[in-house]
């Protein structure tokens, strides 16, 4: 449930990211290789932040709309997004999702669903867009997020690797199959940087409130507990910084755009800020020990 208190000022935020020895996010158009722009710099998709970010508030008790499977063991048993809908049975669908779905309230949606799969509507009906069983209803969310990019041009190391076992059965049984070859890419080491903010004018349409804002801080500051995988083994992924800037306004005394460029991330990791006029900067460190242990809700 939704705090009544919606955000009452603006936000700004920056995340510094360091990699090491890991595949931050694959390219499934490039072999799964690590993403990576012309000029060489290594990306993380908005996509993908948004994914973490998502798994870390269901591990923090939080109802999530877009549930992946991979944390299934929080989830609930819906296997499709129409099923979840569905099941949910609301009745205002903007209103209603916006209070049950944090990641509906944060980051908006489009349900082009049918609520009872019929497609018919009310000719009587008042409101055709409530009242329909056809359902097409787009929310904006008011927290955003960038791409991550590294500060430098990355390196890609590609291995060749194989299986110890055949998927299926050769024909000569001391023969290995052809799909026992394989590739894994990591990039050896990089500096990442992304940059999001939260609007308190959308904030005010989804109740978007000031306790989920910390909620939202948080999550960026343990964003790769849980995350671990054969490509990102544990400790290769790490939260090295999270900028927070609180305005004083509901509109903000800066645009974030004069915001984020006063953060200069170097290839090391350091970085300095510049000094904006009634606007300071919180720089705060991964969540460690207790604090942790609290805000994962004792899942670890």
């Amino acid at each position: 449930m939704i705090n009544n208190k919606t955000l009452t000022n603006k936000v700004d935020f920056a995340v510094i990211i360091s990699v090491k020895r890991a595949n931050p996010n694959g390219d499934p158009l490039n072999g799964n290789r690590p993403r990576q722009t012309y000029d060489g710099l290594g990306e993380i998709s908005d996509v993908c932040l948004k994914r973490k970010i998502r798994n870390r508030l269901q591990d923090m008790g939080e109802t999530i709309f877009v549930q992946s499977d991979d944390n299934r063991a929080l989830g609930d048993e819906f296997r499709s997004l129409n099923d979840r809908f569905k099941a949910a049975n609301l009745g205002d669908t903007r209103k209603d999702s916006c209070e049950k779905w944090f990641d509906v309230r944060a980051f908006g949606q489009v349900f082009a669903f049918p609520k009872t799969g019929k497609g018919k509507k009310d000719k009587n009906a008042e409101n055709s867009d409530e009242n329909s069983d056809a359902v097409s209803v787009g929310i904006r969310g008011p927290v955003t997020i960038q791409s991550a990019f590294s500060v430098e041009s990355i390196t890609t190391d590609s291995l060749q690797i194989t299986k110890s076992v055949n998927l299926k059965t050769e024909k000569d049984p001391d023969k290995k199959g052809s799909d026992t070859m394989g590739m894994k890419h990591r990039v050896d080491k990089g500096i990442y940087e992304t940059y999001g903010a939260i609007n308190t004018q959308l904030a005010s349409k989804t109740g978007f409130s000031d306790d989920d804002v910390e909620k939202i801080k948080q999550a960026l500051q343990t964003l790769f507990v849980n995350d671990a995988s054969s490509a990102r083994p544990e400790g290769s992924m790490e939260i090295m910084k999270v900028i927070w800037w609180q305005h004083n306004s509901p509109s903000g005394q800066y645009s974030s755009a004069k915001v984020h460029r006063s953060l200069h991330v170097q290839p090391d990791g350091t970085y300095e800020l510049d000094i904006l006029n009634g606007l300071t900067p919180e720089e705060l460190d991964p969540l460690e020990g207790e604090e942790l242990h609290f805000v994962s809700g004792g899942v670890l």
